[in-house]
């Protein structure tokens, strides 16, 4: 099968095409044809090299999977044959105290595809039964593929984490990317009140078309003030800050947090190594919660609520396979917003 590797860590010029060995099916696993694959920052770290993870080589990298059923091994249902699919990106291994209690994704040996296994920049995969998602029929496979790791992502940090509420007031942060187009229409899906941030003002008009109720440039360095200078934030505070971007606004972030007032992360794009003011955490009983992708029951509830339409993902561009290396150059650009995807088949 047609596939784009990595040998080694670097930059965009090590991904490569390569012909790889179709997969075979093993039992309790379905074989799937990879129509579309989506690219998340997580495709980036794991090309430049994370702590402590050591890949097979050749790697393919790839974690967001749309496709179609072509085989079924023993164990599974073959109804899935012929269906199209999504992929939940999550592997776990079903039967600890963490996967029978729903929390699969603190599994002890949790991985994601693409990331510690291979993923989806290749023609075909095998999966186990129970990362098989139906497609939604009002969604093409390439829309389908930007829904899984960021939707995912999202909704454990507004739902699940942050217990978002209705009248709640949620900032945003870089939502022009994958989990920030998520969580803005996750909250107000919710009912809250949401404050979007990005570094354009194109991101941030396509912000307000998707419900945002007050968009900040945060090109700006007075843009903490901006939020607070909006009447519904004020001297109170946010109820919820979703944050993603690490060191340059994890401090604004805690200080624009109201008192009682929950932050969540799931990543640190801009640094690891932020600095914490105790002060404000204790004196104001800031809540800081760590989140990481999602339970695989939620990514059902995330595609049922896409099929009705009151969650939508957005495409930013689409690359084919061949073109991985200029896909995950864009994606570094930070110019997109939405999802960048790559079509590999039909």
């Amino acid at each position: 099968m047609r596939a784009i590797t990595l040998h080694r860590h670097g930059d965009a010029s090590v991904l490569a095409p390569e012909a790889l060995p179709d997969p075979v099916v093993g039992p309790g696993q379905a074989l799937v044809a990879i129509e579309a694959c989506a690219l998340n920052r997580l495709d980036l770290w794991v090309r430049g090299g994370l702590p402590n993870l050591r890949l097979t080589y050749p790697h393919v990298l790839g974690s967001d999977i749309a496709g179609r059923v072509l085989e079924t091994g023993p164990g599974v249902d073959p109804a899935w044959r012929d269906r199209a699919v999504v992929l939940n990106p999550g592997l776990s291994c079903g039967a600890c105290e963490s996967c029978l209690g729903g929390w699969d994704n603190l599994c002890p040996r949790y991985r994601i595809l693409g990331e510690n296994v291979g993923g989806g920049y290749c023609e075909r995969i095998c999966v186990p039964q129970a990362n098989l998602v139906a497609k939604p029929e009002n969604l093409g496979m390439i829309e389908a593929a930007a829904v899984p790791l960021t939707f995912l992502t999202a909704w454990q940090m507004v739902v699940t984490r942050g217990r978002v509420a209705p009248g709640d007031t949620v900032l945003v942060h870089a939502v022009g990317s994958g989990v920030g187009v998520a969580a803005l229409q996750i909250a107000k899906l919710h009912g809250a009140r949401v404050v979007a941030l990005a570094s354009t003002d194109a991101k941030l008009e396509r912000a307000r078309e998707l419900g945002a109720d007050a968009t900040v440039r945060t090109a700006d360095p007075e843009w903490p003030k901006q939020v607070r200078a909006l009447p519904w934030v004020g001297k109170r505070g946010l109820d919820l800050v979703v944050e993603h971007t690490g060191k340059d606004t994890w401090s604004a972030s805690i200080e624009l947090a109201r008192r009682g007032g929950t932050v969540v992360t799931c990543g640190a794009s801009s640094g690891w190594d932020a600095t914490t003011d105790l002060r404000h955490v204790f004196f104001r009983q800031i809540q800081i919660l760590g989140s990481t992708m999602g339970s695989k029951a939620s990514l059902h509830r995330i595609m049922a609520l896409c099929g009705e339409g009151k969650l939508r993902p957005v495409v930013d561009r689409v690359f084919p396979l061949a073109d991985a290396a200029a896909a995950q150059r864009h994606l570094e650009s930070r110019a997109q917003f939405g999802k960048v995807v790559l079509e590999i088949g039909s």
